[in-house]
């Protein structure tokens, strides 16, 4: 007869093994099993991409609501449920002031100061996100060529810190992306210079911003003590904070005014603001993986449990 191993004192790597080879003697002789289940989950992921793109295509608003909703909550609940509390406590003060921007930029009337406010709170997180991705990734990497080893940090613990700090500047860079595109159509169609469908309500002056309303004081060609002046490629004038709002967070690439085509290259000429837009669409793809790969795996897995898979 076989011993019964006392896992208790074993090491986390004999257990590691003990708990492998178990799962080696459970699963043998399925391979054609596990076949069906690959096929399931290849079959299911086309599958789910083609409807994700029609909805997406045909329903846009409908769409980014539920994804937003889903990138909200769906971290939350794996956070709650695995105890991560600075994760829960970043998130909570990260709800609370959006919902307060949010709030301040769907009110009726829309008060002067706040898309300025509502640019800027959401430019700021933008590059904090970003910042905090690059520093993570750079953890990250040097880990990888063993760095962490000059400065006596064990590995698992440089690489816990650098993914954790990716994911936070990758998972906020993603929420207030999509929540400043929200706030963004709501506020430039209550302004009246911007319809999301159809002309403007409102004739918008040479002097007057078209994302916020508001005068526009400093001339193209001078240089701003506080932000400068932008002229796209249609003549239309805005502040440097409400274009930079609109294009790179609230991830517009047409006039706010007249709907022409935005050439973010040559509006931002500085190399080291290109890598924003870059980022941008980095966000867009982890979208997709935050919001939706759970619902695609726990539909696979639901498919497998009616068919008796294992």
């Amino acid at each position: 007869m076989r011993k019964q191993v006392d896992l208790s004192r074993l090491s986390p790597e004999e257990k590691w093994r003990v708990e492998h080879a178990r799962m080696h003697a459970k699963h043998r002789g399925h391979e054609a099993m596990h076949a069906e289940m690959v096929l399931i989950l290849i079959a299911t992921l086309v599958v789910a991409q083609l409807l994700l793109v029609q909805w997406k295509q045909r329903h846009p608003r409908s769409y980014n609501m539920v994804t937003l909703f889903q990138m909200w909550v769906v971290p939350l609940y794996f956070t709650a449920k695995l105890h991560w509390w600075r994760f829960l406590v970043i998130w909570v003060l990260f709800s609370a002031v959006t919902a307060f921007v949010t709030f301040r930029a769907t009110r009726k009337p829309l008060v002067q100061t706040t898309p300025r406010l509502v640019y800027k709170w959401f430019l700021l997180i933008y590059k904090i996100s970003y910042a905090t991705g690059i520093v993570g990734y750079m953890a990250v990497m040097f880990t990888l060529f063993g760095l962490n080893l000059l400065f006596r940090i064990k590995p698992e613990d440089a690489m816990d810190f650098g993914v954790s700090l990716l994911f936070y500047g990758l998972y906020y860079g993603v929420l207030e992306r999509d929540f400043a595109e929200m706030c963004a159509d709501y506020m430039a169609s209550t302004i009246g210079f911007y319809s999301a469908s159809g002309m403007p309500t409102k004739h918008l002056s040479d002097s007057v911003c078209a994302v916020c309303g508001q005068q526009i004081f400093v001339d193209v060609n001078e240089e701003g003590i506080i932000e400068n002046t932008y002229r796209l490629s249609c003549n239309h004038v805005f502040h440097e904070f409400c274009i930079r709002g609109w294009c790179i967070v609230g991830k517009k690439q047409t006039c706010p005014y007249c709907k022409e085509k935005v050439d973010l290259k040559r509006m931002f000429s500085n190399p080291w603001e290109r890598p924003h837009v870059m980022y941008g669409q980095l966000l867009d793809w982890l979208r997709y993986l935050v919001a939706w790969q759970p619902v695609i795996i726990g539909l696979v897995q639901g498919i497998n449990y009616i068919l008796g898979l294992e």
